[in-house]
């Protein structure tokens, strides 16, 4: 006999996450979590596997990854396919931007450091400086 697991609240689920309720009804209306139904009074009710979700997509989020990318795994899960293929792809295309982004920022460095030794506080023809 299979006990049917007790559905929880969209408040239950935002206090035991640490998540506001209203970005967990963000995730919802973006195709991020599943509903199972709603109660009398409209509250969204959930199973327990959306704290998994929940953990997938602030981890995801931390590696860069926007929530579009986010729900492109989840939706690859929830056919039954494990998305680790399609996930090392996106990651490596994350690992590219990163490095293109630390380029740009050593050369930003490079100007600014360029900038500052050769500063003089008060400069010999102040009228010509801006």
């Amino acid at each position: 006999m299979l006990v049917q697991e007790e559905l929880k609240r969209i408040g239950s689920v935002a206090k035991n996450s640490g998540l506001p309720i209203k970005t967990i009804r963000y995730y919802d209306e973006l195709g991020l979590l599943k509903t199972f139904g709603r109660t009398e009074g409209n509250y969204r009710q959930f199973n327990s596997d959306v704290f998994g979700r929940l953990r997938f997509i602030k981890r995801a989020q931390g590696l860069g990854l926007s929530l579009l990318e986010i729900k492109e795994f989840l939706e690859v899960h929830d056919q039954g396919d494990l998305p680790c293929d399609h996930i090392k792809v996106k990651l490596g295309e994350k690992l590219s931007q990163i490095e293109q982004q630390i380029q740009q920022l050593q050369i930003l460095k490079q100007e600014l450091s360029g900038l500052l030794s050769g500063w003089k506080t008060v400069p010999e023809h102040s009228e010509d400086t801006i």
